[in-house]
């Protein structure tokens, strides 16, 4: 006769108050930062590209435009995608606020 010991499962993720739950994601990994995604990359050529001063201003307009519209692109992806919730929260503020800049 065999006997088995109950199953004790650790959870994946910490509870909620903890400070561990804003930083893992559901399987328990450490999840604030990942390789840069494309629509990072662009943003952040876009700010290098802008503070060069090799464009005219309606060219570094357009860039300017492209990379705000990559931070949107980043920022909706984070809120709605985020692997953690402090990924997801930071997605919601840069939303926030390049909606209050695009729009204010």
């Amino acid at each position: 006769m065999t006997t088995t010991s109950p199953k004790t499962e650790t959870p994946a993720r910490p509870a909620f108050p903890s400070p561990q739950w804003w930083v893992r994601d559901r399987h328990g990994n450490l999840a604030v930062a990942q390789p840069p995604n494309p629509a990072l990359v662009v943003w952040l050529l876009s700010v290098v590209v802008g503070w060069t001063g090799l464009l005219d201003s309606h060219r570094e307009h357009v860039v300017t435009t492209i990379g705000q519209g990559a931070l949107v692109a980043w920022s909706l992806d984070e809120l709605l995608r985020g692997s953690s919730p402090v990924r997801r929260v930071l997605g919601a503020v840069v939303l926030v606020g390049m909606l209050v800049r695009l729009l204010g």
